[in-house]
């Protein structure tokens, strides 16, 4: 994180945006007993485990992790994933990533998971910036920015500083 960066969301209201999202979560899910999340790494992937503590705190569903690895400058390139795609045939799958900019990642990621039929297939995001150039939106998000192009967002999870930063 740059030393210029700007809080704009401080920790606690990233905890109560992941609680609020993972009880989203589990209601358009609580008729299924099982539940795939998939985490964008890096930085999603640190996102899909907080959701998922709050999941197994407030519900039922056994949840399976799948780690998503792609090349966010360069998208179309080959996706690894850490589990084989076969076992979402017919699942419920929540795909999850940190900041949703201009929608490359998470569309070509849901073409990926595409290669299987799914039964339903949802996205989460913490920070929603509305500069798409996608088709695609975010079921469930912690928070809109209106912010221009040029400026980045960056997400920390990890550490003291956690929150969401303006640079």
């Amino acid at each position: 994180m740059r030393k210029d960066a700007t809080l704009i969301v401080d920790g606690q209201t990233i905890k109560h945006s992941t609680r609020r999202i993972a009880y989203q979560i589990y209601e358009a899910n609580f008729n299924y007993k099982t539940l795939y999340v998939v985490g964008i790494a890096k930085s999603g992937v640190l996102y899909a485990k907080s959701i998922i503590a709050v999941l197994e705190e407030i519900s039922d569903l056994k949840i399976h992790f799948i780690q998503l690895e792609i090349n966010k400058k360069n998208p179309h390139l080959p996706i690894k994933t850490s589990e084989d795609l076969y076992q979402l045939k017919d699942q419920s799958v929540v795909l999850i990533d940190d900041v949703l900019n201009t929608g490359s990642t998470l569309i070509y990621a849901v073409k990926h998971l595409l290669e299987v039929p799914l039964k339903q297939l949802k996205t989460a995001v913490l920070v929603n910036r509305n500069h798409k150039n996608y088709p695609i939106k975010a079921d469930f998000k912690g928070i809109s920015l209106s912010t221009s192009i040029n400026e980045h967002i960056e997400v920390n999870l990890n550490s003291e500083t956690e929150g969401v930063y303006l640079n």
